[in-house]
């Protein structure tokens, strides 16, 4: 009898902690009672009747992320690819989540396949290659549209990888290479144009400069000149000054010293004589000067016959 008491009561504890469920942070737990919905527990600690009350499905209320692999589309210019897409959404009613839809991963993915294919068979390749952004907006909207009775909140889609078929990729490949080369020849052209310029400027500023030095050695010699020649002017006119100085007191020594007309008829002997430097062939001597010149040789003859 004990022993089956404290079967019993192990039992009956063993029921009463079926009956308790602790909901976790971010989780939610869809309850039904007999088969049809009882309740939404979220957070804390909840209770249920046993053997009627059953936890129908747990719910993860955080953003989730669900990667897609690549699914096939064709372009409005006929051209096929393969395009995978990340889907981030969180459920935001559990009720509707848990009865709005079987498999609802599945569902979000077929209908991120037919909104992706419907967006791109409206654009053409270059168009799907360049505008990431309008189609990851458009595909947001309508899988938000859509999702929306599944309780479920799609926050942002994005194409992770666009695969154009191999023979496009190859023409692709050419066409950036020939860009790239149009580039670079551009940019030699345009730095050998640059260099040639520069060339040309310096061979222009030194040609300035040695003219400009030119015109200031130029400038320079006939400054020199015009001094030498002033300075040589200057001379000369101080040469004269000094010998019509030198003259001027001869003449007043002469007139202080008042000379008799025999000294002056000598003088102007001596002048004349002077003035032949034994180069003169015929000089004209005045009648006045002559009779000093006869009384001067006979002055020398007496000498010579005193001697």
């Amino acid at each position: 009898m004990p022993y089956a008491l404290i079967i019993l009561v192990v039992l009956l504890l063993l029921v009463v902690a079926s009956c308790v469920r602790i909901v976790p942070q971010a989780h939610s737990y869809v309850v039904e009672r007999l088969g049809g919905y009882q309740a939404t527990w979220n957070v804390g600690i909840h209770f249920m009747v046993p053997f009627i009350d059953k936890v129908a499905k747990k719910v993860i209320l955080k953003e989730q992320v669900v990667d897609f692999a690549p699914q096939p589309v064709i372009t409005k210019d006929n051209v096929t690819m393969k395009i995978d897409t990340v889907v981030f959404f969180q459920i935001t009613d559990p009720k509707l989540f848990a009865y709005g839809v079987e498999r609802p991963i599945l569902a979000i993915e077929n209908l991120t396949a037919t909104t992706l294919r419907n967006i791109i068979g409206d654009l053409e390749l270059d168009q799907t290659l360049t505008s990431r952004e309008i189609i990851n907006t458009k595909m947001r909207i309508s899988l938000d549209v859509a999702t929306d009775p599944w309780g479920i909140k799609v926050n942002r889609v994005e194409l992770k990888n666009i695969i154009p078929p191999a023979a496009i990729q190859d023409a692709m490949e050419k066409q950036m290479k020939a860009e790239r080369e149009r580039r670079e020849a551009i940019l030699r052209a345009e730095g050998e144009k640059t260099s040639q310029i520069l060339v040309a400027e310096g061979k222009k500023q030194s040609t300035i400069l040695e003219a400009e030095a030119d015109k200031a050695s130029a400038i320079l010699h006939a400054e020199a000149q015009k001094e030498a020649t002033i300075r040589e002017a200057e001379g000369q006119a101080e040469a004269i000054l000094t010998v019509q100085k030198a003259n001027a007191d001869g003449i007043r020594f002469l007139n202080e010293a008042n000379p008799s007309m025999a000294v002056l008829q000598i003088k102007s002997l001596e002048a004349f004589q002077k003035a032949a430097d034994g180069k003169a062939t015929k000089i004209i001597i005045p009648s006045e000067i002559q009779g000093i010149a006869g009384l001067a040789k006979s002055i020398t003859e007496v000498v010579s016959d005193k001697q």
